[in-house]
């Protein structure tokens, strides 16, 4: 069992920076794959970025250059680095955590965080 603990999110302007932190406790996470996902008031979730245990990372287009994704193994934490944020990118993001070598879909992620509120206003 893996528990996973979003933070870090809250009210930023466009344009504005923000930075999640996932805190994962439960298994070894230095050999676990950590995804980022979002979801939008009436969409279905949508993957942003991941970072595989030997620290390959992998990003969806529409965030291709203003996210970045990284992991601190050793306090067990990953980070999603969110700049030039826009108003539309309002959602709840999450963490999630797959024993997948690489995962880009939430069908390839066993646990998932509670969510975290991003509210970007314009």
């Amino acid at each position: 069992q893996v528990r996973l603990v979003e933070s870090g999110g809250g009210l930023v302007q466009a344009g504005g920076s923000l930075r999640l932190s996932c805190a994962a406790s439960g298994r070894p996470f230095s050999r676990t794959t950590m995804g980022w996902f979002r979801r939008e008031p009436g969409k279905e979730r949508e993957f942003l970025a991941a970072i595989s245990w030997n620290g390959n990372t992998y990003y969806a287009d529409s965030v291709k250059g203003r996210f970045t994704v990284s992991r601190d193994n050793a306090k067990n934490t990953a980070y999603l680095q969110m700049s030039s944020l826009k108003y539309e990118e309002t959602a709840v993001y999450y963490c999630a955590a797959s024993s997948l070598p690489v995962a880009r879909k939430d069908s390839g992620y066993e646990y998932w965080g509670q969510g975290t509120q991003v509210t970007v206003s314009s």
